[in-house]
């Protein structure tokens, strides 16, 4: 093979690499689009909810659950936009592959913030109508549930392959 010909065949690998990373991070950007609306809402009511009258109410193991649960939130919502931000900062840099593999595991971390968040809010939620027990129980099944919906899967995946 001549050199222009393996220079040519370089660069077509090189374009395929860029246009492979390009996907990705489209793909990326679409799922993180779908899971900042929900913490953003979840934080914003939890930010409310402190200012009514009733939370003044809460006990002590409830003050401890919410504030857990508030501040999960607000790392679920940074481990969602660190993408962005890391993206802004160094996206001239010829960095997307760097870019992609800390983007990817910042959206997993955010998932597990995000469930443990969804689990204080339905552990309150339900201590106050139906007690402790019930809250504990819900708050279990809960994140037992989350944790198989989101990651069971593609764990057992990829141990099998």
């Amino acid at each position: 093979m001549t050199d222009s010909a393996e220079a040519l065949l370089q660069k077509e690998r090189e374009e395929e690499l860029k246009d492979r990373l390009e996907r990705e991070h489209n793909e990326l950007l679409q799922e993180l689009r779908a899971l900042i609306p929900g913490a953003t809402v979840l934080m914003g009511f939890l930010l409310a909810v402190s200012f009514t009258p009733d939370f003044a109410e809460l006990e002590r193991a409830e003050e401890y659950v919410y504030y857990a649960t508030l501040v999960s939130t607000a790392v679920a919502l940074v481990l969602f936009l660190a993408p962005a931000a890391h993206h802004r900062l160094r996206f001239r840099e010829g960095d997307k592959d760097h870019i992609l593999r800390k983007a990817n595991r910042e959206a997993i971390a955010g998932t597990f913030a995000s469930a443990l968040s969804f689990t204080g809010v339905l552990y309150l939620v339900t201590e106050r109508i139906f007690g402790t027990w019930a809250a504990i129980a819900t708050a279990a099944v809960f994140f037992a549930f989350a944790a198989w919906r989101w990651w069971s899967f593609a764990l057992l995946r990829s141990m099998r392959s």
